[in-house]
């Protein structure tokens, strides 16, 4: 607990800033992050990030990534849009396929486009929500660490019946209650001083939602992982694991508020 406490602590000083400050150097941390987490989903599958099919994977995800109005300006500098990439991308994969003669096969290309989908788009939406205003991102993370950190205590405390033993032995119907709970209460806090543009209804029923998709977003990051038989998606985060073992929720969260306009 104690290494924990202190790499949040290391954490959240060197990325606060990045997230206060936004513009480029926020989305230039995002794409790093991102990378690493890319890193990590290919790592469990024993995929290299420096090989041609993890750079082609790599290009793909910094396409997916991209900002509104990079993706404009690069539609307008090369006459492809982003999607055209995305498939370029893909396309690429499925040919080296023939080269390598089927040692790298086409599961694993879907592997990689899942990949890139599945870490891209969440981040995608974590730059999108920061050009929106410092609020939506504030929000987002609130819902996320305060659902973590209830459904860790309640179910502690009061926890008695499995969720999903068969992916994640640890979790309770009790904690998966207990964080929506607890972020619904932190939602309401963080309205009653910010004021977001929206009823103390709809942030309620927002939070909820929320909640209940960042607990998935965690619970699919757990499957993945008992799935290649790993504890932790990587290292880098002393006492938490990777970066997806941090941003495993945030992945879900903020995609689903852009889908609901609640960001965008």
């Amino acid at each position: 607990m104690k290494q924990r406490i202190i790499t949040a602590i290391i954490a959240a000083l060197l990325f606060i800033p990045f997230v206060v400050y936004g513009n480029l150097p926020f989305t230039l941390l995002v794409y790093v992050m991102a990378a690493i987490g890319l890193y990590e989903v290919l790592k469990m599958r024993g995929i290299a990030l420096l090989s041609v099919p993890g750079i082609i994977t790599l290009l793909l995800l910094f396409v997916v990534l991209m900002p509104k109005q990079w993706s404009l300006e690069l539609q307008e500098a090369t006459s492809f849009s982003q999607m055209e990439y995305m498939f370029i991308a893909a396309i690429l994969l499925l040919i080296y396929t023939v080269f390598v003669k089927n040692s790298f096969t086409f599961d694993d290309v879907g592997f990689l486009v899942i990949s890139a989908l599945y870490v891209g788009i969440g981040f995608h939406y974590f730059i999108t929500a920061r050009v929106e205003g410092l609020a939506f991102v504030v929000y987002a993370l609130v819902i996320v660490w305060t659902t973590d950190s209830g459904a860790y205590f309640v179910g502690r405390k009061l926890g008695k019946r499995k969720l999903w033993p068969e992916i994640s032995p640890n979790k309770t119907v009790e904690g998966f209650l207990g964080g929506i709970v607890v972020a619904v209460i932190a939602a309401l806090i963080f309205q009653a001083i910010v004021k977001l543009d929206y009823s103390y209804v709809t942030i309620i029923l927002v939070s909820i939602v929320a909640s209940i998709f960042g607990q998935l977003g965690d619970l699919v990051e757990s499957a993945i992982k008992r799935h290649y038989d790993v504890k932790d998606s990587g290292k880098i985060l002393p006492g938490h694991g990777g970066i997806l073992d941090r941003f495993d929720s945030i992945l879900f969260v903020l995609p689903l508020l852009y889908f609901l306009h609640f960001i965008g």
